[in-house]
């Protein structure tokens, strides 16, 4: 999809995803602050509900069909609407097409798909912001979530937090190793996910970061509870946390 067919503009809406509704509200919070501080007026529908995406991996997708003609009517596809989540706006973007490949409103789905952005995406090829204000003074191992690859996202959060005064990003080895999370693949597969949880955790932790940022809150769940188990918490922030945290820090000095 060409950047000129996406939905663009300042009247936006809020799809917190299912782990923002459920585990991460503070995610949820930083996405609305950050979006209002660059002139967004923020709606968030209360229908919503999920992007379908558990069931279209688990291959129901007579289920995936009701969850997204219920997403499609609940948002209004004449205004961007953005996910703090690479995984989620991927299944919009990606996924329906397979799903509604054969139905009839297939060009519906089409063109709701060209109204989400991932929060980062959104902030800088969306409406053009190149640098972020305010300060943060922490070292930070930013995760590479899987389904932000073939998108912007993570060049779009890497040019973020890089532009914020304190911020060092720090590299590591194995950067595109997948955390091991992958939904579903997580329950099929237990003990393959948690060993690449366990080698995804050393290498963001080998440099000793003050804070390990990621743009999905599934990987954040999934990494935090193998590292918990281990006896070691992560310290971990989601961008949007970030970008909120820099903006109170500026405003204070």
């Amino acid at each position: 999809m060409s950047q000129t067919e996406r939905t663009t503009g300042t009247q936006v809406q809020l799809m917190m995803t299912c782990l923002c509704d459920t585990f991460f509200d503070s995610v949820a919070q930083a996405t609305v602050e950050v979006l209002e501080h660059v002139g967004c007026n923020v709606e968030v529908p209360e229908a919503q509900t999920c992007c379908g995406q558990p069931a279209f991996n688990s291959g129901d997708w007579d289920s995936t069909r009701k969850v997204v003609r219920h997403t499609c009517k609940t948002f209004d596809a004449r205004k961007p609407t953005i996910l703090p989540s690479g995984s989620c706006a991927h299944m919009v973007a990606h996924g329906y097409d397979l799903a509604f490949e054969k139905e009839d409103d297939l060009g519906e789905v089409q063109t709701f798909s060209k109204s989400v952005w991932e929060l980062c995406d959104f902030l800088v090829n969306g409406l053009g912001v190149e640098r972020w204000p305010g300060r943060f003074d922490a070292k930070i191992s930013l995760h590479r979530s899987c389904h932000t690859r073939g998108t912007q996202t993570y060049q779009s959060a890497v040019k973020l937090l890089s532009s914020i005064e304190g911020v060092e990003l720090v590299e590591f080895d194995e950067s595109e190793q997948c955390c091991g999370f992958g939904g579903t693949f997580s329950v099929a597969y237990p003990n393959t996910s948690v060993s690449m949880g366990k080698l995804k955790i050393e290498m963001l932790t080998a440099s000793k970061p003050d804070i390990v940022g990621a743009v999905d809150m599934a990987c954040m769940m999934h990494l935090s509870g193998i590292a918990q188990k281990q006896g070691r918490p992560l310290n971990k922030l989601h961008v949007a946390e970030i970008l909120m945290k820099a903006l109170r820090n500026g405003q204070k000095q």
